[in-house]
């Protein structure tokens, strides 16, 4: 099996393009799924406050035998915990529950501009960062205008923004933002809930290179420079997720999956209206 590949941050950290994602797996349940995703490869594990498995994603760090800076944690701020003393409360809350000292990424998880308290949030990760205890910060789900908001409003630019995007929900016009900017980018759904999968385009892709099409579309994130953390509880399907380190689409598979977008791909909540 290949080595995993790397993106760097516009802070100069260096993070795995390929990780786990834990939504929905409960605390107990995500410990020995993290475990076995080390023992294949995996040095990046996805969590939230809001997901409820802090406790077992640092567990199973502790126990996986790995040096510290081996692996890479990313949680993110709860969505009613905005503002900023409460994001430095929330923060002192996940590193308890991670047992960690430093935590390598932390995200705003959600702009909830009905709430407007993102800025403030982003001066508490801001001092955060600036005492050490976080070596990268960005966001989850936000729009260029939250960005250039907070940008205007601190000078800080995130080093990534998590966002929803597949082959059916592509994103063009944001990810033009995030290159100017030189913000990376974070998948989340990245095989769009696995509606895409049967595609007649990808099953066609992944026949020609003997690969699964869930592995066609991991490899399409990763050479555009996305990072990305399929979550699933399977370890054979652990196994297969990661295996995609072999091979590379050429232009004419990178041209049939930019022609699967869709206006109205999007899976997930709208970061306008979510609360």
């Amino acid at each position: 099996m290949a080595e995993q590949t790397f993106v760097t941050l516009n802070d100069g950290v260096s993070i795995p393009q390929m990780g786990l994602g834990t939504w929905q797996l409960s605390d107990t349940e995500v410990t020995g799924v993290a475990l076995e995703a080390f023992r294949l490869g995996y040095r990046h594990i996805d969590t939230a406050a809001g997901y409820e498995n802090e406790r077992g994603v640092g567990e199973a760090v502790r126990q996986s035998g790995l040096a510290r800076e081996e692996v890479f944690v990313t949680s993110k701020l709860r969505n009613g915990e905005h503002g900023f003393d409460e994001t430095l409360r929330a923060f002192d809350g996940t590193m308890q529950r991670l047992g960690l000292d430093v935590l390598d990424l932390y995200l705003i998880h959600w702009p909830m501009p009905r709430v407007d308290r993102y800025v403030e949030s982003w001066k508490a990760f801001i001092r955060l960062r600036e005492e050490g205890r976080i070596r990268s910060i960005g966001v989850s789900n936000f729009n260029p205008d939250h960005l250039e908001r907070i940008i205007g409003e601190t000078g800080v630019v995130p080093s990534v923004n998590q966002i929803e995007l597949h082959p059916r929900f592509q994103r063009r016009d944001l990810r033009a933002v995030h290159a100017d900017k030189g913000i990376a980018i974070e998948s989340w759904t990245p095989l769009g809930k696995r509606n895409v999968l049967g595609d007649p385009a990808i099953v066609s892709i992944a026949q020609k290179h003997g690969k699964t099409p869930g592995q066609v579309v991991i490899r399409w994130h990763i050479e555009q420079g996305l990072i990305l953390f399929p979550k699933t509880a399977n370890a054979a399907r652990l196994a297969e997720n990661f295996d995609v380190f072999d091979f590379a689409l050429d232009g004419e598979d990178m041209e049939r999956i930019a022609a699967l977008d869709t206006a109205d791909g999007r899976t997930g909540p709208d970061p306008l209206v979510f609360t």
